[in-house]
């Protein structure tokens, strides 16, 4: 079983783009958690509407199974908001030895972000819940800001790998 990382923050940090680079960086194979919201999830969030916890469980089972499996070859890294820390702790007990980095970003430049995304369901609307949500990660996870280059932000989050 190879290692599993997780970049998580809110919608618009750059996890995506970030968990892609490190990957790659890695060696490894990227996962969007995105992937894996049921189209009901993607519907509700689109509809400008904030999942409940209910409506996560689900979606977490789902990506830490292609998590697992994925990870049975090769270094996964995935990206998923794990905005609470009892998603996190979800994720740990699914995925065993999971390392976490998060990507601390400010509210300002993830809403100008969201605006300027296109083909993306997740509306700058939802970005004040995901705030509202979100419970700033503490160590063993690793914190990155964002306000720097992406090359230095995934060779910062290389210290967990």
């Amino acid at each position: 079983m190879q290692q599993a990382i997780m970049v998580m923050g809110v919608s618009g940090a750059g996890k995506s783009t970030i968990a892609a680079g490190l990957a790659d960086a890695v060696g490894g194979v990227f996962l969007d958690g995105d992937d894996y919201h049921p189209k009901s999830n993607v519907d509700h969030m689109a509809a400008g509407h904030p999942l409940t916890d209910e409506m996560r469980w689900p979606w977490l089972d789902q990506l830490a199974a292609a998590v697992n499996t994925a990870r049975k070859d090769k270094v996964t890294v995935f990206a998923c908001s794990a905005l609470k820390r009892s998603y996190r702790d979800y994720l740990r007990a699914a995925v065993p030895d999971l390392k976490i980095g998060y990507l601390d970003a400010p509210y300002d430049v993830v809403s100008a972000r969201l605006s300027a995304r296109q083909n993306h369901y997740m509306p700058t609307s939802l970005l004040d819940s995901q705030f509202a949500a979100l419970e700033v990660p503490v160590s063993p996870e690793v914190s990155v800001s964002i306000d720097q280059p992406v090359a230095e932000i995934i060779s910062a989050l290389k210290v967990v790998v």
